[in-house]
């Protein structure tokens, strides 16, 4: 097991449970490190150990179920209703932040621990992550009113509007391109091992 990794993980979830008060954006901003910056990291320090679920449960745990089960709970808990419960208690924000770390280090395992020669499966899984948080993100954005309704903890000189916008950029920025990356350094190993054998 690789520890770097794991204590970075550690000290970004930290970090995004510290942020996640300052209104809608510091609470996509705890979002997004869960699951495109702690997730990667705790699935890279795991990867290969008796703790990397892909290998526990490699039937289970596969690029394309992990997407779709990371698009479920992403979604869900950016259902108005559900987002004012997780706004409201500390309890529900901390399951919350939970889902997301949880979705990601599936997804994250389920790419990065296939063998070299199965990793194609990861690319398209990764890009549907890509597409779907960008979207989800756009649409958040581009909201002509208050999704939310948070009114606590809102960036001064913002109003609650310009908040959720400004919160679903950020989505659209971390969420989106950690995923488009991720997906590109996937397909570059690929690339570069049809290379090696030719």
């Amino acid at each position: 097991m690789n520890p770097v990794p794991l204590v970075a993980a550690g000290a970004l979830m930290v970090g995004s449970i510290a942020v996640s008060h300052l209104g809608m954006t510091g609470h996509m901003i705890g979002h997004m490190t869960a699951v495109a910056i702690a997730a990667p990291l705790l699935a890279m320090g795991t990867r290969g150990t008796r703790y990397d679920p892909a290998q526990r449960w490699p039937r289970l745990v596969t690029p394309f179920v992990m997407s779709l089960v990371e698009l479920a709970i992403v979604w869900s808990w950016h259902l108005p209703a559900v987002r004012a419960i997780a706004a409201h208690s500390a309890a529900a924000m901390l399951v919350e932040q939970a889902c997301f770390l949880g979705a990601g280090f599936l997804l994250w395992s389920a790419v990065i621990s296939r063998p070299a020669d199965a990793r194609a499966s990861g690319v398209g899984a990764l890009l549907l992550t890509s597409m779907h948080m960008t979207l989800l993100g756009a649409l958040i954005a581009l909201a002509p009113r208050t999704l939310y309704g948070m009114t606590h903890g809102v960036p001064e000189g913002l109003t609650s509007l310009q908040d959720q916008q400004l919160s679903g950029v950020v989505m659209l920025m971390i969420g989106g391109v950690a995923y488009l990356l991720g997906a590109l350094a996937v397909l570059g190993g690929l690339l570069r091992q049809e290379s090696v054998k030719c």
